[in-house]
């Protein structure tokens, strides 16, 4: 076996001499995955089957052994051929190339196989190798890959690009009492004295992104649905937990199966459907073909789950189900389309999960879940475009935002409407069959769409999806002696560019004698609609009404003195989520003090019966109290705000109820006398009637009582860890320990560790540890660890995962808004040199909006 720096000087100077220009480029790749490298490719090879077999020791530290045969057909042997690998560690790799040796060169993370290894046609390669595990999260009882965007080949040699799908057939080998899972069907399992030797079928083609395979100490369940085995392996060792929530998971799975099937006219494209869920899955879903991955507390909810919690559950489960059709079976063919998939997963989990709650108002949940999830992006000044362009996947997790999951549903839903629901459907199908087991582009879809618009499907795409931003739509109302004199909507491009977004309104006019709802398309920058108004005098107006468009909409003096007055007296639950909207907006603008809308937001709360509304009015009135307010003026308002929580706690019909107010007074309590009794319900001294607590219940009240540093908070910590039961819970606990201490020099000393790389793992865990460490609770003593997280930004996009940069800087931002540290967040950004990555400095700005915007607040200064 010889090492590939042996003779990689010699070898890629002969390739660099005798090549042709596409040649050298070829023979000396970027590193990560360039989409010129990735373009010549596609062109040259098809065909693909791997064949991969790993070996997985007990032991984390010790090197998984892994022997490929990797056959495909070559159209072009005139130049080099790349195969994508970059391990973490140094190793030698023996490699034959039909079936004779030959020596890779290393370069940039690829292996460089000369032309005369191959040959035209069918090609075969044998590669025994030792496997990367950086994104094989490794720990002492399990193994998980997450290979997405762009991962597989820092674990295995691949070609790693969505274009070249092929078929994957692995076997694993690992300790005898481990299960695993894989794409394919399981087709054998022997063992021989300590260890196992499983080995899985071959799938339909796939990209390497949905690549996976897990192993470790699992349990499974098996669920029949419509003929259909279910399998579904967890860690979950509350037997009640899981009796709890088995059905309804292997319930959902199968509507959500049922429906796609019926939707495309397409039946579940793949072999079987296995899912597994994992604790220390760094992502709510992720669709991998035949084996989709969930974080567990996503899906085995307590007995005390809300509504809103339960549907989310129920959309998650049919988003990645959505994908075996929208990305499985049909998938982007660069990463700058990911958002397609995204798109057509989210968008349909809406259709699938909300028939299964009749109780839920879901054009409300649609508003909440994708309007307001959006706009914090929208309004920063790292807002960009829901399509981005893409030079090399191993930038591709910079193109994941809010925009994709929530902006983007909302303009299908607008473009669903515009092409009549039947009509898109249709076109969905088209291009669904077009482009089955293949790869396809947004222009594709809009091909398969175009056709059936009565309206220019191109140039609206080009607004709604290739340029960033929302536009801002302003109500121009006057009145005068009772009369309507002009009722006008108004429409501007942010920044000063020449744009216009063409969309439905559905305005809400607010009269005396009651509410008068119309419609307007904005085909141009100004609408009258003073004759529409008939004989309402409107008290306010909507331009968002129903929730349904997408802008800044920004009030007339008139409406926004009326909802401020009067936002608990409206009586749509809707319409109060809409009017809250623009008046949260308005305050963020500097159109609005904090100190005048919380009176309205506390008002609002005292009689807000809608599950729903009230979970958003309190996640704003955290975001409030905590960012906007100075900590003297949450001691003035704490007594009347936590006596509000504190009825309408008590005032809860059921569990479920109860605990969305119980979890806002614990994550809202400044009061001695409040944080006091939370500690003797902790101590099981005091109880909340109508609510039994569970140990994640309990869990969190002792996180949130050694944020307050209460007496005795190092003992409510120990003793939390060992109320928990669960291993892996038991273990996230114990390593939460440290910087949920009272000690301000501990909590330094753990974040401290975080410089080397090895110590950022689980990064999951990672994240939990810096959100509790710059929690709004201790920002003020965590602000000057600010500035070092920052400069760790580009350490942690190294070598970290996928999302793990974009997360970290969310965590440590994410509690602040004194001046002081968003000038830190200013400074840095300013320091930085002309290559910093573009997507990561917008990646700051966003996270950094809500503490410029409330340090502004703060500092009294204009916005």
């Amino acid at each position: 076996m010889k090492s590939l720096d042996l003779c990689r000087g010699k070898l890629l100077a002969a390739l660099l001499l005798t090549g042709t220009l596409a040649s050298a480029q070829t023979a000396a790749p970027a590193s990560g995955v360039a989409q010129d490298l990735a373009r010549a490719r596609a062109t040259m090879v098809s065909d693909i089957r791997y064949e991969v077999s790993l070996s997985i020791p007990a032991n984390k530290d010790a090197p998984i052994s892994g022997h490929m045969v990797l056959r495909f057909l070559l159209s072009d042997r005139t130049r080099p051929l790349v195969l994508d690998f970059e391990p973490d560690r140094q190793q030698a790799i023996q490699l034959k190339a039909n079936g004779v040796p030959a020596v890779p060169v290393s370069v940039n993370g690829h292996l460089v196989l000369p032309a005369a290894s191959l040959r035209r046609g069918e090609n075969e390669l044998e590669i025994e190798f030792t496997a990367g595990d950086g994104p094989l999260n490794r720990s002492d009882d399990q193994l998980f890959t997450v290979f997405v965007p762009a991962q597989a080949r820092r674990a295995i040699p691949c070609f790693d690009q969505p274009d070249l799908k092929a078929r994957w057939s692995i076997t694993l080998e690992h300790p005898a009492p481990w299960l695993s899972v894989a794409n394919g069907a399981e087709l054998e399992r022997v063992v021989v004295g300590d260890r196992a030797r499983v080995r899985f079928g071959a799938t339909k083609p796939i990209s390497t992104y949905l690549v996976s395979f897990v192993a470790g100490a699992l349990r499974m369940e098996t669920g029949m649905r419509d003929g259909r085995m279910l399998r579904m392996f967890h860690r979950e060792t509350d037997a009640a937990k899981l009796i709890r929530n088995r059905e309804e998971i292997f319930d959902l799975h199968a509507r959500s199966l049922a429906h796609m099937a019926e939707y495309t006219n397409l039946s579940y494209p793949f072999e079987k459907y296995d899912f597994v869920l994992l604790p220390t899955f760094p992502f709510p879903g992720m669709e991998h073909v035949g084996a989709t991955a969930y974080n567990s507390e996503e899906l085995m909810l307590e007995e005390s789950a809300t509504q809103r919690e339960r549907l989310w559950r129920a959309r998650l489960i049919a988003h990645e189900v959505a994908h075996a059709w929208f990305g499985n079976l049909v998938t982007m063919r660069w990463f700058d389309d990911v958002w397609t998939k995204e798109v057509f997963a989210s968008f349909m989990a809406s259709k699938i999960a909300d028939p299964l709650f009749p109780d839920v108002r879901h054009d409300l949940a649609f508003f909440v879940d994708n309007h307001l999830r959006a706009y914090p992006t929208d309004r920063s000044a790292g807002t960009h475009p829901i399509r981005q362009p893409l030079g090399n996947l191993a930038d591709a997790a910079d193109l994941y935002s809010n925009l994709i999951y929530a902006k983007a549903p909302v303009v299908m839903r607008q473009l669903e409407v515009m092409l009549g629901e039947q009509e898109f459907r249709d076109g969905l199908r088209t291009y669904l069959r077009r482009h089955s087991y293949a790869n396809a582009t947004w222009d594709d879809l809009i091909s398969a769409l175009a056709p059936r618009a009565r309206f220019n499907l191109r140039e609206w795409s080009r607004v709604w999806i290739d340029e960033p931003g929302r536009p801002s739509i302003r109500t121009e109302l006057r009145l005068t002696d009772g009369r309507l004199d002009s009722l006008r909507l108004i429409e501007t491009a942010p920044r000063g560019r020449k744009l216009r977004w063409p969309q439905e309104l559905r305005i809400t006019l607010l009269c005396s004698r009651g509410q008068l709802d119309l419609r307007a398309d904005m085909q141009s920058t100004r609408v009258d609609l003073t004759r529409d108004a008939g004989n309402c005098l409107p008290d306010a107006v909507l331009a968002g009404g129903q929730g349904w468009a997408y802008a800044d909409f920004q009030f007339d003096e008139r409406s926004r003195r009326f909802l401020a007055e009067n936002l608990s007296a409206l009586q749509d639950p809707l319409t109060r989520a809409v009017a809250w909207s623009g008046l949260w907006e308005a305050m963020l603008a500097g159109r609005m003090t904090p100190q005048a809308v919380l009176p309205t937001l506390l008002a609002a709360l005292r009689s807000e019966g809608d599950e729903q509304v009230a979970s958003y009015l309190l996640g704003d009135l955290g975001t409030l109290w905590w960012r906007f307010l100075t900590p003297q003026q949450r001691v003035q308002a704490a007594g009347e705000l936590e006596t509000l929580l504190r009825q309408r706690l008590a005032d809860a019909a059921d569990a479920p109820r109860k605990s969305v107010w119980f979890k806002a007074l614990q994550s809202l309590a400044v009061s001695s006398e409040t944080v006091s009794w939370l500690r003797l319900v902790w101590k099981r001294d005091a109880a909340v009637a109508g609510l039994p607590l569970s140990e994640a219940d309990e869990t969190r009240l002792a996180r949130e009582l050694a944020r307050r540093d209460v007496v005795g908070s190092s003992q409510i910590l120990d003793e939390q860890i060992e109320r928990i039961a669960n291993p892996d819970r038991k273990a996230r606990m114990t390593y939460l320990r440290e910087v949920l201490s009272p000690s301000p020099a501990q909590r330094e000393a753990w974040f401290r560790q975080l410089r080397d790389p090895a110590k950022r793992k689980p990064e999951e865990w990672v994240i939990d540890g810096l959100s509790e460490l710059h929690h709004p609770v201790r920002a003020e003593t965590s602000a000057q660890l600010v500035q070092p997280a920052l400069e760790m930004l580009l350490d942690v996009r190294r070598h970290g995962g996928t999302f793990f940069d974009s997360q970290w800087v969310d965590s440590v931002l994410h509690g602040h808004g004194s001046p002081a540290t968003a000038a830190v967040v200013q400074r840095y950004l300013a320091a930085q040199s002309p290559d910093f990555p573009l997507k990561l400095r917008e990646r700051v700005l966003q996270a950094g909006d809500l503490l410029q915007r409330a340090a502004r607040v703060r500092s009294k200064g204009p916005l």
